[in-house]
């Protein structure tokens, strides 16, 4: 236990209060630029570094499956919840069904799992970030918009990845930019949370705690119930499960902001769940993958 609280969480924990500081020492940080880089730029070049000479076995295979199939479950778990305690679902929803994969789900799984690990929480935040920018969307704005899945980055850079194994390779200086530009990727990620965590405000306490315990407790059983359902292997297992219990991504706060659905609460929510998650994170990586 205290291994995976110094060795995984707290270096976590450490870039992530240096963003903090650094945004309330009122230094310039531009979230909105670090944003853009990171989703068009970082993020891609990552994913498609990762995933261009990855080899695809079944295991892999299933475990994007079973990413799939844990979003339908915390959508549908979500939902239900939701509505048993009268809370709107276009406003909340995203704050259950999405966990923050990127921001920290990345770095978690390098620092536990080793760059095996790392790869395969990519396919994982692959997955997410599409269904993200297109599902999350939908059910924030209220209106289906098949059109915002093409602008998601990663999308294309996925597809360029398996057309990467059939052959169509780019040039050794190429790839290499794009492995530098990657690079750059979870540190940025890890500070801009930071920076985010310092901004958000808590507004309404008991709806910021039932969103975190909705996000966490749904991720958890949600987790460990598709783990065992898809016979996942330990590392892919690991993995997922660990996916599932991150807190809600800052990405839901954004799309609550955008389209004006509680974004007060959302913020709440993304904040109490972060940090509770430092507390339930060195618990599932020790007791339950």
């Amino acid at each position: 236990m205290i291994d995976v609280i110094l060795g995984v969480m707290a270096p976590v924990a450490l870039i992530i209060a240096v963003g903090a500081l650094w945004d309330r020492l009122r230094q310039p940080f531009d979230a909105a630029f670090v944003g853009s880089l990171v989703y068009y730029i970082g993020g891609p070049c990552l994913t498609y570094a990762t995933l261009v000479d990855y080899q695809f076995t079944a295991s892999v295979q299933r475990l994007a499956l079973a990413a799939v199939a844990a979003l339908v479950f915390f959508g549908v778990a979500g939902a239900i919840a939701l509505r048993l305690l009268r809370l709107d679902q276009r406003s909340y929803l995203n704050s259950i069904l999405f966990p923050n994969l990127g921001n920290m789900g990345l770095p978690v799984a390098l620092f536990a799992f080793g760059e095996p690990g790392l790869a395969l929480a990519v396919v994982v935040f692959t997955i997410g970030s599409v269904a993200h920018s297109s599902v999350g969307i939908w059910i924030a704005s209220g209106r289906l918009a098949p059109t915002e899945l093409l602008k998601a980055p990663l999308l294309y850079a996925t597809l360029l990845a398996l057309l990467g194994q059939g052959g169509l390779e780019p040039p050794l200086f190429v790839l290499r930019a794009v492995e530098i530009l990657g690079g750059v990727t979870i540190p940025l990620m890890l500070l801009s949370l930071g920076v985010s965590l310092s901004r958000l405000k808590i507004s309404n306490t008991q709806r910021a705690m039932t969103l975190a315990g909705l996000r966490l407790g749904i991720g958890l059983v949600g987790g460990l119930f598709v783990a065992w359902a898809f016979a996942l292997p330990p590392l892919e297992r690991g993995v997922l499960v660990m996916g599932a219990v991150m807190p809600a991504a800052v990405f839901n706060y954004l799309l609550a902001e955008r389209f004006k659905t509680a974004p007060e609460d959302v913020a709440g929510g993304v904040a109490l769940s972060t940090l509770a998650s430092f507390v339930v994170l060195p618990l599932v990586l020790a007791f339950a993958v």
